[in-house]
């Protein structure tokens, strides 16, 4: 790639996001070097104008299309040139290209096809046909064409379908006239869709579209995958509609100034509209709503994957991590604050079993035994029961005077995945498959982010047709999110797993496990320095992950913080000029605050680094993720059915897509917060309001029993049945459209088998029994 082209790039990133030629060209250069994103983005500041890993990310993929593009054209302007035919003018057009859409158009008249049926009439000498009736529109058509009657073409009207589909031909391979039909149909066509007969019953979920009907260019992502599944699943029939045939054929006709006074050329016309360019701009509008769609959804799945990875630690406290079932039983792990394993077992409190007293006994003897601070309980079958369990175990173990464990629902999501998955089997190689899930709910409760990575982000469950969209962009998009989330967050050194190191900038997979097998050989790491001594580890590796790679208690206080060691002569030159040690500088605010960064800058580092090392000296290692709070769920409302209009519930938001949120308030189903029911002003995208698993407080708006559907509002003042909604709607036609159906594509089923039976058989005679438990544990001596 030239110098030239390279700036060419650069220069259409930079108008795109909006930033100088110059920070592009630098990020360009600083990738090309082989500099990860999350290093460039927090220690190459000064170089990149502080462009942010999301400009980055953005810059490296519109690098790749582009260049992909210029060595398309390299291809086909050759592949034109040995045809002879490339003119300055069409070569031009080609450098000018800035879609590979148009690119295409251009190269179509010249690429290698199968012989059509232009050809084969242009090969019959029917080509001077077709001019004559350009030219004579008033003439008789089959007298014209009783001259070129031959072989293969013995009659008049074989003649005028040869010279037809000669002139459609021209009309398909004109790049100025399919680029102009291809814009407006996408521009001003719409979406139709009907249902399929005899599919009602069987596409219930896709009622919403049985009639319906929305431009191509306001459809948002959620509704085309919704649209294109229920056609893939034979329940819709979809109907692209352009519009107005005659404005259509009119671009034809103005286009090849062809006189449609004429019926031959006006049926040609017509004919070279709805059989070519017609087919072809449809398909075309499916592949850019495709593209939409899936642009939409990666940004939706991008954002829910990192509200979840960057949910807050619950931290180092020893957790009892339970797996819900009813058949099969509660699988439970105890895991202490390092998330070692110290305990399993399995009860079964449920039907049919109910055994509620015996488990009752059991896992109040490992609360006890094990000081038990948090309860993490899956929000899969048999959720809510599994709640009022641990929920009376906490009580009870309070008042026998233990200290209360807390009970937490949390999100399962990937956990069986990992649990049948080879890094589980290397971990737990003795421990049964079931209860390693139960072991990975504890440990998520205690830090998201350090067991989430150990399941493919796709199995995280944070959106929905995922599997609809394209699986490589969808893996590549959401590892980048993997990826700035953990080294935005900082890796202990020390305790750190495999899966969690690879994710570090600059550490692949096989030095992870370097660093982990001289862990074990050598025991914990003293310093960053020490890294170097890691086979495999050069000095780029060291340089992209040293900042990411925290040591707590070493031999120097920085290798705890996030400042890069390249800039540890800044923090010296720095407690120099306060006359403190760098120990005593740490966490000094007041001396901090009163310190000018510019005073520090220099050629190498800037005042964007020395802003940010202050900072960090101020708070080292300091957790970017909000402080831990949960969801109390309302007493008594257990299922769908005890919901009623009016209530005003908390609950956790489990997922966000782009029409609105659900939120999980304890009911077995999660209810949908649409986006024009959750600000008193016009918000476009759910995200600017709620993110996943936060808390919120929800007002109930209406019940739907029957389809399990819940409709709440994040407006506690909104009155159910009344006209809540903001003057403008947050998704154009979704209002009052049943969104909630359209979204549950791929959330459909969360907590759809947590359960409605009671499960409590038993309840009142566990009291004896713990009671002796807590009694042998030490507590109410």
């Amino acid at each position: 790639m030239t110098a030239k082209i390279v700036r060419m790039i650069a220069a259409t990133i930079a108008a795109e996001l909006g930033v100088k030629e110059s920070q592009v060209e630098t990020a360009l250069q600083l990738l090309a070097e082989g500099n990860t994103v999350p290093f460039i983005a927090r220690y190459r500041k000064e170089a990149t104008g502080g462009l942010d890993d999301s400009q980055l990310r953005t810059i490296e993929e519109r690098a790749a299309y582009l260049r992909e593009l210029e060595e398309r054209k390299a291809t086909i302007m050759q592949a034109i040139d040995e045809q002879g035919k490339l003119t300055d003018e069409l070569k031009a057009l080609i450098l000018g290209c800035e879609t590979k859409a148009r690119l295409e158009d251009l190269y179509l008249p010249y690429k290698k096809r199968r012989k059509t049926k232009a050809d084969i009439a242009r090969e019959a000498g029917l080509e001077p046909l077709t001019d004559s009736l350009i030219d004579d529109p008033s003439a008789d058509p089959a007298t014209l064409a009783a001259e070129y009657v031959t072989e293969g073409f013995e009659d008049t009207k074989k003649a005028l379908d040869g010279a037809r589909s000669i002139l459609i031909d021209r009309f398909a391979l004109d790049a100025d006239l399919v680029g102009e039909v291809r814009e407006r149909m996408f521009t001003e066509g719409t979406m139709g869709a009907s249902v399929v007969e005899g599919k009602e019953a069987e596409g219930a979920k896709f009622k919403d579209y049985f009639d319906f009907s929305e431009p191509f260019s306001s459809l948002p992502s959620h509704r085309i995958l919704a649209l294109f599944r229920g056609e893939n699943e034979g329940v819709l029939q979809l109907n692209l509609d352009a519009g107005d045939d005659a404005v259509y054929e009119g671009m034809i006709a103005d286009r090849f100034g062809l006189d449609t006074s004429s019926k031959w050329l006006s049926d040609a016309v017509h004919w070279g509209w709805r059989t070519k360019l017609y087919i072809s701009s449809g398909l075309d509008v499916r592949m850019r709503l495709k593209e939409v769609a899936e642009e939409g959804a990666l940004k939706v799945f991008a954002t829910n994957l990192r509200d979840v990875l960057l949910a807050a630690p619950a931290g180092q406290r020893a957790t009892l991590g339970l797996d819900p079932g009813y058949r099969n039983g509660v699988k439970c792990a105890v895991v202490d604050p390092t998330g070692k394993v110290l305990d399993t077992a399995i009860v079964y409190p449920h039907q049919p079993q109910n055994q509620w007293a015996q488990s009752v006994q059991t896992l109040a003897g490992l609360c006890a035994a094990h000081s038990v601070d948090l309860m993490a309980i899956g929000n899969g079958t048999a959720s809510r029961e599994t709640e009022k369990l641990a929920g009376e175990i906490a009580d009870l173990i309070a008042q026998a005077g233990g200290a209360r464990p807390t009970p937490v629902v949390v999100s399962e999501s990937g956990a069986s995945v990992y649990s049948a998955s080879q890094l589980a089997a290397d971990e737990f190689p003795s421990m049964d498959v079931s209860l390693r899930g139960a072991v990975s709910i504890a440990r998520r409760l205690q830090d998201p982010l350090a067991e989430l990575v150990k399941i493919d982000p796709k199995a995280i469950g944070v959106g929905q047709y995922q599997h609809d969209v394209n699986q490589t962009a969808l893996a590549r998009t959401l590892d980048g999110v993997v990826e700035d989330a953990v080294n935005g967050v900082g890796v202990d050194l020390n305790t750190a797993s495999v899966p969690l190191l690879e994710r570090v900038a600059g550490v692949n997979s096989t030095i992870a496990a370097n660093i982990v097998a001289y862990r074990d050989e050598h025991g914990s790491f003293a310093s960053r320095k020490e890294l170097k001594k890691v086979p495999r580890l050069g000095p780029k590796a060291f340089q992209q992950a040293a900042g990411f790679l925290r040591i707590n208690g070493g031999k120097d206080p920085l290798d705890a913080s996030a400042v890069h060691p390249e800039a540890y002569p800044v923090v010296t030159r720095i407690a120099e000029s306060t006359g403190l040690d760098v120990g005593e500088l740490i966490g000094n605010t007041r001396t901090l605050q009163g310190l000018n960064p510019a005073d520090f800058a220099d050629a190498t580092f800037g005042v964007p680094t020395v802003t940010d090392i202050i900072a960090e000296l101020d708070k080292p290692g300091r957790d970017p993720r909000p402080e831990f709070v949960t969801a109390t769920f309302k007493e008594g409302v257990n299922k769908v059915s005890d919901l009623v209009p009016g209530m005003v519930l908390e609950g956790t938001v489990t997922n966000v897509a782009a029409f609105g949120a659900f939120v999980d308030v304890g009911v077995h189903q999660d209810g949908l917060v649409h986006v024009s029911a959750m600000s008193h002003k016009f918000i476009s995208d759910p995200h600017e309001v709620v993110r996943s698993g936060q808390v919120v407080k929800v007002k109930v708006m209406e019940v739907d029993v029957q389809r399990q559907r819940i409709s709440l509002s994040l407006r506690l003042d909104d009155e159910p049945g009344q006209d809540n909604k903001p003057q403008r709607s947050g998704r154009g036609g979704d209002r009052g459209r049943g969104g909630q159906q359209r979204a549950r594509g791929g959330n459909q089923g969360r907590g759809q088998g947590r359960g409605k039976g009671g499960g409590r058989a038993g309840g009142n005679a566990a009291g004896g029994s713990l009671a002796d438990a807590l009694k042998k544990a030490g507590f109410g001596r």
